[in-house]
This record gives C-alpha cells, sequence and structure tokens, in this order.
C-alpha cells in the first residue's frame, strides 16, 4: 500500500468534485457505468489526449507522469531524501532513476557555470 500525498486544493476540487456527483466512498473517477476506472482505461486516455497534442502514442505511459512529478519536485526542492519520502521510496537509489539527465543536459549545465573563458 502507498500514502499518496495530496495538496489542499486538489482536495478541495476532489471534493467538489465528489460532492457534485453524490459520492462518499470508494473509487472518485467512475466509467459511464459507475464501475472505477481501470489503468487499461486510463492509459486509453491518455494516448487519446497526447494524440490530440501531437506527442506520440507509443511515449505514452501512465508512469511517465510519476516520472514528469519527481523531476518537478526535484528542480523546486533540490532534495532528493524529500523527494524519495513523498514517493515512498525507502531507498534514495531508487529514486534517483526519476533524475537521471542526458549527456546533452550534462553538458548545457556546464556551458552554464562558465568556468571556461
Amino acid at each position: 500500500m502507498r500514502t499518496i500525498l495530496l495538496p489542499g486544493k486538489l482536495c478541495r476540487k476532489l471534493k467538489k468534485y465528489a460532492g457534485k456527483r453524490k459520492i462518499v466512498s470508494g473509487e472518485v473517477f467512475l466509467t459511464r457505468n459507475g464501475k472505477g476506472l481501470s489503468r487499461r482505461q486510463i492509459w486509453a486516455e491518455m494516448k487519446s489526449l497526447c494524440e490530440k497534442a501531437g506527442v506520440a502514442p507509443s511515449k505514452v505511459f501512465p508512469h511517465n507522469l510519476r516520472h514528469l512529478f519527481a523531476q518537478t519536485f526535484y528542480r523546486v526542492c533540490r532534495d532528493v531524501a524529500k523527494l524519495a519520502d513523498v514517493l515512498g521510496h525507502s531507498s534514495i537509489e531508487t529514486t534517483r532513476l526519476y533524475l537521471i539527465s542526458t549527456e546533452a543536459e550534462h553538458v548545457r549545465q556546464m556551458e552554464r557555470m562558465g568556468l571556461i573563458c
């Protein structure tokens, strides 16, 4: 089981959404038939949205959102230990996988440092 931390603003929006739909417990996002959305349905919806945005469907996976969150969180706080806590990882080495940079990113960073005149 994983604990998911939600910002207060998102909690308020989810409560409002659930209230309008008279959802008091259980899953919040449901199909037209009232059943919980499956991972497969969420993935299909993501692929559809990304296709409309010009992103190749072959590059779309639900876990990509977790990677995007991890990279964004780290850019803001610059603390891999805090990120590991938020993601629920017991090892910082696991968390580091989310932060791997490309060679081009490393080169750009070194150029920005301006160490060579």
